[in-house]
């Protein structure tokens, strides 16, 4: 078997025949052909001694090519060959431990893996041999045997991580293991990506292993792709694109969601041969691109290829006023200049227009900007009130120091500040000018690099007190305050005891400058209104927010895990089992966790210092070539049959007035175009196999009658098919939905129903197959507990048949759905009945059916407390009202109660109006179809889970209802 390409023989052996081919080409070079028969006619004697054309002395070479092919093509049948075959197993009969990468890395790929892993399994259940299932995700997992069938169960529950996976953990557990059974066969199903650590755990694992040959499943899938280092720059949108091996030319589509889930816009990126990272960026306005919060890459479900956008990523709008003239006369010394160039990368800067900084400050504060710099503004008198409203309704207002604010008083700043400033040679003089000192762990700045060549010569000193220390953000290296700040009300104010210009300190030519206004920005938010992060107090970056939606190994919201943990505010680091990737804190100030940090890259993992042999993954379940190739060779058989024919004359003699063997070869053409042809589209072969022996049966009839018609086989194909339908639908529980005529809604129907049923295979112990479309009027309907009808207004009423089958079907114990999906355009009737185009549609069905009396859903009924405890039944629309039969009232001590289903029967009618498969349709990749109405931020959940509690009363009856569960009821309820 080849592992590097997905072929393989079931008996190789057999391939040795093809070292007979020459021999055979010898054989046939040597023989001529049969010699040409050529009339000798007594009358042109003497024309024709000699023959114009004489029999070749050998066979031509285009024939004895066929005829290798052919035994070529008998050669490799003979060897039965497999597409996709299964891994090669080994002769040891010693348990298998299965070692499984399952990180996001591996969700693009996991339907292939898992196969693998069963078909590894399913061949140790057949030599009784013992299983242990080793993800590497787990290392507290301890590790045992147990056998193929309970690992098989096992597998079915593994689901990819949405975090990269540190296999270092791993060799401990592992080393323990080695060590208790050391007879054992070890199998790695490997993702082939290092993120950091990969050749330590290679190394230590060959340590562990010893001289035991170890399988390595690796290659055969397409590699991983990943986002990483979204950036919102001046012009568009940013993103790089991974792939963890290069080799190939691919390309794909990168998308733009907001927080509902809408698409916001796309961008295309494609790798080169060698490439494995690209650049793609999407070129929308600013205001559309501070709305992004997710990126996908479109057909890859991964939790690595999507990249989460929180507020850090918008590109904020800031206004800068400073209060110098010189920025006219010398604009590149100007304030301005150093503090554009520094908040271009990140933010879009607004310079004021001319004028006084009142009026400046009053034209930012119209255009309602979350944030703005004053650079050596020391009065802005007229502005100040509305200034001081606008930062405590969340705005950031960060100042510089400066000649003005020495001399001026003010108290819009964090500290109260000594009048005059502190100057290098003056009466509060350095000896030499002060460098930066490290950044506290309370300041917004820790972690950043303190640089060593930035010096500061002048400064405006703060008074002490009490709240100085608290407020202090940077200092210098005598304990001077640098930078100070306070929260006031929602917002922030910001001061820089120096200026924003190089006359005080070459703290503007600094790398370390724009490092501390690209944190600063990031306290502000998109609006005038909007929350600020950070603040002046020092327990402010450690606080902590609970995680709110997470992602799964394969990209799809859910519900945070019993393992995730609150994330602290500034975290910026690769998601991991504690801190999963998803969304973290309250809507308004989301904190986003990415599978990859910013920095990562996917590389190859090398496991060249195993002692391993490789295998690859297949693709696809393994494909028997066998009758394919015997089939090619059939056909060239009868190709090389009718060129013998041709050469020997047979041609010739059949035009020379015998009809019926040319009719003959007519009809064996026809019979070896059909078999050169194969199956035809859409057909599967067993038809093809069945056409072709009826052809060869029927040929002497269809040459003897040319124009008798074949009899028509279409209702024993058709019965076959229901057969199939049925043994299916006997096997596995199937929804049902009656198939309206409308393709639309039978598509939104049918993808409701196969999201329901995913849901009920998670949530519960029903694994049922794919829905079904019936025709009432012509489909066996007793198959199905349920059936789900979407009501079409202007659709026709079905026919009388259809509809006794339906009645039929409800008094024998089925039960259907009738859903009109207008809850939202209902009105109010005469008596209070609701009025719609699919209410009146449904009252004419129901007219011809023998329908109960209906009453809503009571609050005491079964169907609220089937599996969930639910209080209404939602769907797209939540105003509607779901219809069951009535129950009876009975008196017990002649207070009327009403009991949650009588005897044990199911309703066999119920009657909405909510849309219900609307709201659990799901598109492939794993997103909502259709949207919810407004209400209720979970009504999707809750749709959900009226769908379960529906199915599992009608499979189940209404046991909730025995006394025996009611103490455990009430308690729950806490009634």
């Amino acid at each position: 078997m080849m592992s590097w390409l997905p072929l393989g023989f079931a008996q190789p052996l057999v391939l040795l025949g093809l070292l007979s081919l020459p021999v055979l080409w010898w054989l046939l070079r040597m023989i001529p052909p049969q010699p040409r028969r050529i009339d000798f006619p007594p009358t042109r004697l003497l024309f024709q001694i000699k023959p114009k054309e004489e029999t070749p002395r050998r066979t031509p070479w285009w024939l004895t090519l066929l005829r290798l092919t052919l035994a070529t093509l008998v050669i490799l049948a003979a060897a039965g060959p497999l597409w996709n075959p299964p891994l090669e197993g080994t002769t040891s009969r010693a348990p298998i431990a299965l070692i499984i990468d399952d990180s996001f890395v591996a969700a693009g790929t996991w339907e292939a893996r898992m196969r693998t892993a069963d078909d590894l399994i399913g061949r140790a259940e057949t030599d009784n041999r013992a299983v242990t299932l080793v993800p590497m995700s787990d290392p507290t997992r301890d590790i045992s045997f147990e056998t193929a069938g309970a690992a098989r169960v096992r597998l079915k529950q593994l689901r990819p991580k949405p975090h990269a996976i540190e296999r270092s953990d791993m060799l401990v557990p592992l080393g323990r293991f080695l060590s208790a059974t050391p007879d054992v066969e070890f199998i790695w199903l490997t993702d082939s990506v290092d993120l950091g650590g990969g050749k330590e755990f290679v190394e230590a694992l060959s340590r562990a292993v010893g001289n035991r040959t170890i399988t390595v499943v690796e290659g055969g899938l397409p590699p991983a792709r990943s986002l990483v280092a979204a950036e919102n720059s001046a012009g568009a949108l940013t993103v790089k694109v991974l792939r963890s091996t290069a080799g190939s030319v691919s390309s794909g589509v990168v998308r733009a969601l907001d927080l509902k889930g809408l698409p916001l816009g796309d961008a295309s990126f494609s790798f080169g041969l060698s490439d494995t990272e690209t650049d793609t960026e999407l070129t929308l306005p600013v205001e559309i691109r501070n709305d992004i919060a997710r990126l996908e890459i479109t057909g890859e479900a991964s939790a690595g290829a999507v990249q989460l956008l929180d507020k850090r990523w918008r590109r904020r709008s800031i206004g800068v006023v400073t209060g110098a003239t010189l920025d006219n006369s010398q604009p590149l010394l100007a304030s301005t200049y150093y503090l554009t160039r520094a908040l271009n990368p990140f933010a879009d800067v607004r310079l004021a227009d001319r004028g006084s900084p009142a009026q400046a400050v009053t034209q930012f504060l119209d255009q309602r900007l979350p944030m703005m710099i004053l650079a050596d503004v020391g009065n802005v008198a007229e502005s100040k009130e509305r200034l001081t409203r606008w930062v405590e309704e969340g705005g950031v207002l960060v100042r510089f120091a400066g000649p003005r604010m020495a001399a001026g008083e003010d108290d819009l700043v964090p500290v109260r500040l000594r009048r005059g400033g502190r100057v290098l040679g003056g009466a509060l003089s350095w000896d030499q000018p002060q460098q930066l000192a490290a950044f506290s762990r309370e300041s917004p700045f820790f972690g950043m690099a303190v640089p060593n060549d930035v010096t500061v010569s002048r400064q405006v000193l703060a008074e002490p007190d009490s709240t100085l220390n608290e407020r202090t953000w940077a200092t210098l290296a005598d304990g001077t305050p640098l930078v100070t700040a306070q929260r006031r009300g929602k917002g922030m104010i910001v001061l820089f005891h120096a200026t924003a210009d190089t006359r005080w300190s070459d703290l503007p030519l600094s790398g370390s400058f724009v490092d501390m206004l690209k944190r600063i920005v990031g306290l502000a938010g998109t609006t005038a209104a909007a929350d600020a992060e950070g603040g002046g107090s020092r327990n402010s970056v450690r606080e902590m927010v609970p995680p709110t939606r997470i992602l799964d190994g394969f990209g799809v919201f859910g519900p945070p895990p019993s393992n995730a943990r609150p994330a602290p505010t500034g975290f910026t680091g690769r998601a991991t089992s504690e801190h999963p990737a998803g969304f973290y804190g309250p809507p308004e100030g989301l904190l986003a966790v990415n599978a990859l940090a910013p920095a990562d890259r996917l590389a190859p993992l090398d496991i060249s210092a195993l002692n391993a042999r490789k295998e690859a993954y297949r693709m696809s379940e393994p494909q028997d070539l066998r009758g394919p190739i015997l089939l090619a060779a059939l056909v060239l058989l009868a190709l090389d049959a009718l060129v013998v024919f041709w050469l020997a004359g047979g041609i010739k003699r059949m035009l020379r007035g015998r009809p019926r063997p040319a009719a003959a070869a007519i009809a064996l053409a026809v019979l070896g175009s059909t078999l050169l042809l194969g199956t035809p589209q859409g057909s599967s072969p067993a038809w093809s196999q069945e056409a072709n022996q009826e052809l060869t049966q029927n040929l002497p009839t269809i040459l003897a009658q040319p124009r008798q018609q074949q009899p028509a086989q279409a209702p024993a194909k058709e019965n076959a098919q229901g057969e199939e339908a049925a043994m299916q639908s006997t096997l596995h529980t199937r929804l049902a939905y009656v198939l309206s005529g409308d393709a639309e809604v039978d598509r939104i129907t049918k993808a409701g129903l196969q999201g329901l049923t995913m849901f009920l295979a998670q949530r519960t112990a029903l694994e049922g197959g794919d829905p079904v479309g019936v025709d009432p009027g012509r489909d066996e309907l007793a198959f199905f507990p349920i059936i789900y009808w979407a009501i079409v207004p202007s659709a026709p009423k079905p026919p009388r048949e259809a509809l006794e089958r339906i009645d039929a079907y409800m008094k024998q114990g089925g039960t259907v759905l009738f859903d009109t999906r207008d809850a939202i355009e209902a009105t109010p009737g005469p008596g209070g009945a609701a009025r719609s185009p699919g209410m009146l549609a449904l009252r004419n069905i129901l007219s011809s059916l023998d329908i109960p009396e209906l009453e809503p859903v009571p609050k005491d009924h079964v169907l609220t407390k089937t599996f969930y405890l639910l209080k209404d039944f939602p769907g797209r629309f939540s105003t509607g009202q779901l219809w069951v039969e009535a129950s009876p009232v009975e008196n017990v001590d002649d207070q009327p109660s009403r009991p949650a289903r009588a005897g044990d029967g199911v309703s066999s009618i119920l009657i909405t109006s909510n849309d219900m498969a609307g709201a659990w349709a799901i598109r492939p990749d794993g997103q909502a179809m259709l949207p919810i109405s407004a209400g209720e931020p979970r009504q999707r959940e809750f749709a959900f889970r009226a769908g379960v509690n529906i199915v599992i009363y009608t499979l189940t009856g209404n046991y909730k209802a025995d006394q025996v569960h009611i103490p455990a009821l009430l308690e729950r309820l806490g009634q």
